[in-house]
């Protein structure tokens, strides 16, 4: 049945599946958290002793993923792209099953470990499987943050979950493996999908698998194989294809890139806008919330609660980049919040380093303020947008290299924020905060002068954004670049008729312009 889909449906059902996929993500970063506390979960594993034990079983997979996401750029461009999610969602059942079925630490870091590894696959494969399903620029960004979205829903789902198996351990103490087996639930779905659907056109291209990429374009298109749009479309890629073949790189562009069409630029960035995310220190204050509401003088209770009700919000913030990021822009988007985030950072810590004297039950309130507003500010600028950025402004050969490294970047950060932070709020307290205020504007500024804008764009558009003049020209020649500008000038000025996906919502206005140019 899923092989005779084409179109909207088509493209719905793979956003389905690595939404499952994305969700999964989400879903395995905060089921432990409810749990690994839980005196019936510390005796399964046998009450470990050691202070740092369970931090080490909550965050092990951040390295695990973080390696995973390396290993990807060696073999992702061989396996493809949606065999890595597949590979993703086999590790992830895995993993879940020997964690579910743990009775020692040793167990249970292993089941962590291969979990997050499959993780890794996934973080690396999926925007990279979604921007080139999208064939509309305007699709590309909307559903990158649609999968990030699903991403951070899944943190409050695993908590709240938790939450309802952890009410009856008194009676039955095993029931804390049934959250933790419940990712597999995630895999299983994305890969019940994913085993009937087909890879993405440009990988098929790029594999000389020329009748397969055919038949793929057209479907997506919901169009005949030799109709003028799925045509033009071809010849873009394949003249992409063959303008990157021309692209030497090698270790060194990644510091100091002066290459044609600056590959190693491209992919410095992809790592780079991740890794600074984290750095802007959201993770700090999801993984710290409660002990940071504690430092404001408040019950264990309250501070359970309030942090609850950040995470709700978090997620309920990053929804609305789905409708605004086309709109905005990437660049606009994440320079703009994070001078937002920046602004939020240091009235926080201002409010939370005032002489004793001077803090009182408004104060303290005041800065719980604050972090709610610097979670609806990230969640807006800076999960979506640095997610889809890096995978598209890679070049089709090195795309699978620029999401591994941009999830490697994501992990690393994590690992250096969580565990720098953490001890750092015990060691001076909201002081510590001053680390990601700074960040914020540093950020601000790498964005301002190292991110062009690639909204609106094509991803073989994006190919000429970075590529040197002489470049430019020979691009323009092979119908790439301004004759692509051209043509989605041209087909913005029409009128619409109808409300069709994935270019052909604009067939009927724009078939003369298109076989002109074929």
């Amino acid at each position: 049945m899923l092989s005779k889909l084409e179109g909207r449906k088509l493209y719905k059902v793979m956003s389905a599946c690595c939404g499952s996929a994305f969700m999964l993500y989400g879903y395995d970063a905060g089921v432990l958290g409810g749990i690994q506390t839980t005196p019936q979960f510390l005796n399964a594993i046998g009450n470990p002793k050691g202070f740092f034990i369970i931090p080490i079983i909550a965050s092990i997979y951040n390295l695990a993923a973080a390696a995973m996401s390396l290993a990807v750029t060696l073999f992702g461009m061989q396996l493809g792209r949606r065999k890595t999610i597949l590979l993703g969602d086999l590790f992830v059942c895995i993993g879940a099953a020997i964690q579910a079925s743990s009775y020692s630490v040793g167990q249970i870091i292993a089941g962590r470990i291969i979990c997050r590894m499959g993780i890794g696959c996934i973080a690396s494969a999926v925007p990279t499987y979604m921007a080139e399903m999208s064939l509309e620029a305007r699709e590309r960004g909307p559903e990158v943050c649609w999968q990030v979205a699903l991403l951070i829903t899944g943190i409050p789902v695993a908590y709240w979950i938790d939450l309802g198996f952890v009410q009856g351990l008194e009676t039955r103490p095993y029931l804390w493996r049934i959250p933790i087996a419940m990712q597999s639930c995630f895999a299983i779905f994305s890969a019940g999908g994913l085993l009937f659907l087909p890879d993405t056109p440009r990988w098929y291209y790029y594999h000389n698998r020329i009748p397969e990429a055919d038949a793929m374009l057209a479907r997506l298109h919901g169009l005949p194989e030799n109709h003028p749009i799925v045509q033009t479309q071809k010849n873009e890629v394949l003249t992409s294809i063959a303008e990157e073949d021309n692209a030497k790189f090698n270790i060194w562009n990644l510091f100091w890139d002066t290459s044609d069409y600056q590959v190693g630029r491209r992919l410095r960035t992809s790592f780079l806008i991740l890794f600074a995310q984290q750095f802007l220190g959201i993770n700090m204050l999801v993984y710290f919330a409660a002990t940071i509401f504690l430092h404001l003088g408040y019950s264990h209770f309250l501070s359970g609660v309030l942090a609850a009700v950040l995470n709700t919000v978090f997620a309920l913030a990053s929804y609305p980049p789905i409708w605004y990021i086309e709109k905005i822009g990437r660049r606009a988007m994440m320079f703009w919040t994070s001078i937002g985030c920046g602004i939020c950072m240091l009235v926080y810590v201002v409010l939370t380093t005032l002489p004793e004297t001077k803090q009182n039950v408004g104060t303290n309130w005041a800065a719980v303020a604050i972090i709610m507003l610097y979670m609806i500010i990230f969640g807006f600028g800076w999960l979506g947008p640095p997610w889809i950025y890096g995978p598209e402004i890679a070049p089709l050969k090195y795309r699978h290299i620029a999401g591994g490294l941009a999830a490697c970047g994501e992990w690393l950060s994590t690992w250096v924020m969580v565990f720098g932070g953490g001890t750092g709020i015990e060691a001076v307290g909201p002081k510590i905060f001053i680390w990601p205020l700074l960040c914020c504007f540093i950020a601000t500024g790498y964005v301002w002068f190292y991110c062009p804008e690639t909204t609106g764009r094509t991803l073989e558009e994006i190919d000429y954004l970075f590529a040197k003049q002489h470049i430019r020209d020979r691009m323009d020649d092979m119908g790439v670049g301004q004759a692509g500008d051209r043509r989605r000038s041209s087909a913005h000025s029409v009128e619409k008729k109808e409300v069709r996906p994935f270019g052909a919502q604009q067939i009927e206005n724009i078939d003369t312009t298109v076989t002109t140019q074929v």
